[in-house]
């Protein structure tokens, strides 16, 4: 793989372990999938024949955004005028839509990743975690392989997370029986796909992690051979905790989800929870204590209409927290540079209501990149230095839309939030995306052909 040279940087947001900090009027050089330097007229001499080199003027270079919460097949339920968040309860909404999902056939899981993975590299995203639950009967076993073929398609570095419901719904679920998975299917396909894909290996692009859907659609077995597998493969964890279903866990279970867990052992520095906005100030000590991080997805706030979650309590306890796009059907967009913009501003409007300050515009950069690395274990992204992967993307500035903001890079993207994709994005080394273009690949013929996948589907 070729090495770029980017040739005087207005900005690169460097971070060498200590925080972020902004370098003025550098270059950055790559080498294979990895950062080589950053700093200025590092010149032509010494570099290999193939290095390419780039006009980067202008440019304000950012460490790739890392997504830690989503669901990729939802998108297919997007801009549904007939599924209004403000007219239906949770109840209704999830009896309308989950029939819709288990009539998804494995194109459509596939078709629906493409869709949602162009989207966020085209905003900055270059490691996506999808929470893939999903799985009805008649589509097959192969949900998450096609995902893989659809990442290794796009060049994206992949973190799939292997779902399931075991729960039917006539013991209190709300899954249909079409999406039901029994313990041992859902826990020996996880088996199966740590086996076939993941890699541990620095700079690796692809890895699984053991994610049963929530506590209230699956049996409390689910979640204790979760842990079984997870800890034996050395993988991590992830669920649903604190989205309107502690008190239901708490009539079944005599514990709140939060307790339920930890007391199984579905906790620590190598698991995660999305969501969290209902949860109390011990709970959220508890989770700090214990290690356990928060995929923050601000979007859905919007449509659910339920408490903001509470940002400034997590940071001031100490928890690792990272940003996710949620699904298309509480977030019409797969825009993960959005949600920094969308969580800050969140957090401002409720800022008065809050005991503890809201973090400053940076720190929700830091959710977006250091954040979600911490929340999936790696140490290789996140991060632009020496050493470390070569994921990042570029704004080039010189524009109206930036006049009056250039002097604060690292506020830039919360606080102000950026309407165009960006100039640049590249992922393990390799520019996969720039000036507005997909490199190597048919945008009009992958949209198509989502089209027509979608097109199979009666709502």
């Amino acid at each position: 793989m070729a090495g770029y040279l980017f040739k005087n940087c207005a900005a690169v947001v460097v971070d060498d372990g200590t925080g972020p900090v902004v370098h003025r009027d550098v270059d950055l050089l790559t080498e294979g999938p990895a950062i080589k330097a950053i700093g200025p007229d590092l010149g032509l001499k010494g570099l290999p024949e193939d290095t390419l080199i780039h006009d980067a003027t202008g440019w304000f270079v950012y460490p790739g955004l890392i997504n830690t919460h989503h669901h990729f097949f939802q998108c297919f339920v997007r801009n549904r005028a007939d599924l209004d968040w403000t007219k239906l309860s949770v109840i209704e909404w999830l009896d309308r839509i989950y029939p819709v999902f288990s009539r998804l056939t494995e194109d459509c899981f596939y078709h629906s990743s493409v869709t949602a993975m162009a989207e966020l590299i085209k905003h900055g995203c270059t490691t996506a975690f999808d929470h893939q639950y999903n799985f009805p009967r008649h589509a097959g076993r192969r949900l998450i392989d096609r995902q893989f073929e659809a990442a290794d398609m796009f060049g994206m570095r992949f973190h799939a997370g292997r779902g399931g419901n075991t729960l039917p719904k006539s013991e209190g679920s709300t899954i249909p029986d079409e999406m039901l998975e029994t313990t041992d299917e859902f826990i020996g396909d996880c088996a199966r796909l740590i086996d076939t894909y993941h890699d541990a290996n620095p700079f690796s692009m692809r890895q699984v992690v053991v994610s049963p859907c929530q506590p209230v659609n699956s049996y409390r077995e689910t979640f204790v051979e979760s842990v079984a597998l997870a800890r034996d493969r050395g993988v991590f964890l992830h669920t649903h905790v604190g989205e309107g279903e502690s008190e239901v866990i708490k009539a079944r279970h005599g514990l709140r989800t939060v307790d339920y867990l930890e007391k199984i052992g579905f906790a620590g520095p190598d698991a995660f929870y999305a969501h969290c906005w209902e949860l109390t100030h011990d709970e959220l000590k508890t989770m700090a204590a214990s290690g356990t991080g928060v995929a923050h997805c601000p979007e859905p706030v919007y449509l659910v209409g339920a408490e903001v979650t509470d940002i400034p309590a997590m940071a001031a306890f100490g928890l690792r927290v990272g940003l996710g796009c949620d699904g298309a059907a509480s977030n019409d967009n797969s825009n993960l540079m959005h949600c920094l913009h969308s969580a800050y501003m969140l957090q401002c409007l409720v800022s008065s209501t809050r005991q503890h300050p809201v973090p400053a515009p940076v720190d929700f950069l830091g959710y977006g990149t250091t954040g979600g690395a911490s929340l999936l274990g790696r140490k290789d992204i996140g991060r632009l230095a020496p050493g470390m992967a070569a994921d990042l993307f570029a704004l080039d500035t010189r524009r109206l839309d930036y006049v009056g903001t250039r002097h604060d890079p690292l506020s830039l993207i919360p606080r102000v939030g950026i309407g165009a994709t960006t100039d640049m994005t590249m992922i393990n080394g390799k520019i996969v995306w720039q000036k507005g273009e997909f490199i190597g690949l048919d945008e009009q013929k992958l949209s198509a052909d989502a089209e027509a996948a979608l097109a199979t589907i009666e709502f």
